[in-house]
């Protein structure tokens, strides 16, 4: 593979059921803090599921009332999280045609979808919004990210179900690599806290039941798990060519080394572990790297039995039993297409600070689990690299691997 130069982080972005921006969540991942609440609104009594993780502030509250209204509560997200990103980058100054955006979904504009439907059934066709179309469609995110920094170098939007952010990261990435752009803003996206989306996945089995106790309730690789805890959030960051941060200037949080992108081709929800397997080996060969490098690991780790104990065997047979392991979804819940930009942030940052969070909730490691899970506080020490995975239905892999 030829590669043209590094690609750098030199900015981050995000808004998380832990805080409105990347400081407020790294911090509330530190202190080891939940965003998972009860579900007390009207339309969640009659639900199996009464628990979700939410976001902090109502996004809509941050924007102008006539710019919010045009958007999808993804699209707030979105566009927030990249105005951050971008910002906290130094608002580089790069041709209009040298930047790209990249923000990748689960669901698209969901929450409009069937809002909009409601409204048809009910008062019929002219009452529909205008801003219907622009609001569901999924790549609507990446299109008014692009619109609002001016890039004109693509906006695209990989739909790879809860891998999707972590794929946008890999094709930022890659045309970084491929010499199509200097910067890139990259990332993920998901709203789809509703009624019919929550009875939908409880209804296959992947959400937990339990409500005593919200916060205790996103349980990865413990034993007494039940299934995952839908959240809601955005993570971008922005990726800039080594050569070009340099020239300006430019801080950088770390190196996205390696990446690498595999469908398991087994089955449309199961996950499996030599699917994932095979893309670690190819995002540690992407960057040059081999186990013994990887020091952290944020684990995809969704609080499934069957997705814990695929991973688990994945982590051990690829990188062993050394990493010091963390699954931050035990305090955000699950992201979906926002997941893995999340919790690349998060290793990233883990390398920068040394320090890795520690899993909440993990009161007694599942004894199939054989990894340096993180628990009770976080820890600290020096790595060189971490590997972030991100696994979505459909059988889609994808794992980064960043470098101090």
């Amino acid at each position: 593979m030829t590669h043209n130069g590094r690609v750098l982080v030199t900015g981050v972005g995000a808004m998380t059921p832990l805080g409105a921006d990347a400081p407020s969540s790294w911090a509330g991942l530190l202190d080891g803090k939940s965003g998972v609440r009860l579900l007390t609104e009207e339309w969640a009594a009659d639900l199996p599921v009464h628990v979700a993780a939410g976001l902090t502030v109502d996004p809509a509250s941050l924007l102008p009332r006539t710019e919010a209204r045009k958007l999808d509560r993804g699209e707030q997200i979105a566009v927030l999280s990249a105005r951050e990103a971008w910002q906290d980058a130094g608002a580089p100054q790069v041709e209009p045609e040298r930047c790209a955006v990249v923000i990748g979904t689960g669901t698209g504009g969901v929450l409009t979808t069937l809002g909009q439907d409601d409204v048809f059934e009910r008062a019929g066709i002219r009452r529909l919004s205008p801003f219907a179309v622009p609001m569901l469609m999924a790549n609507g995110p990446a299109a008014w990210v692009s619109m609002d920094l001016g890039a004109k170098g693509g906006a695209r939007t990989p739909v790879s179900a809860c891998a999707s952010g972590a794929e946008a990261l890999a094709l930022g990435q890659d045309l970084i690599r491929g010499g199509r752009a200097d910067v890139v803003v990259a990332g993920g996206v998901e709203a789809c806290l509703h009624p019919f989306t929550i009875a939908a996945f409880a209804q296959m089995k992947a959400l937990s039941t339990r409500s005593v106790d919200p916060e205790a309730v996103s349980r990865p690789f413990d034993v007494d798990r039940s299934g995952f805890v839908m959240g809601e959030g955005a993570g971008m960051m922005v990726l800039e060519r080594a050569e070009f941060a340099r020239a300006r200037g430019a801080r950088a949080y770390g190196t996205l080394a390696g990446s690498a992108v595999t469908s398991s081709a087994n089955h449309i929800t199961a996950s499996d572990a030599e699917g994932q397997a095979f893309a670690m080996e190819l995002a540690l060969r992407d960057a040059d790297l081999t186990p013994a490098d990887i020091g952290v690991v944020h684990a995809h780790a969704t609080s499934t039995e069957s997705g814990d104990l695929a991973e688990a065997e994945a982590i051990g047979r690829v990188v062993g039993g050394h990493a010091a392991v963390t699954a931050t979804k035990s305090m955000t819940g699950h992201m979906m297409g926002a997941s893995g930009t999340v919790g690349a942030m998060a290793a990233v940052l883990a390398l920068e600070h040394g320090t890795v969070p520690a899993t909440r909730n993990l009161d007694a490691l599942d004894p199939r689990v054989e990894l340096d899970v993180v628990r009770g506080e976080p820890r600290t020490g020096r790595w060189s690299a971490a590997l972030a995975n991100a696994f979505g239905f459909g059988g889609h892999n994808v794992s980064l691997v960043f470098t101090e």
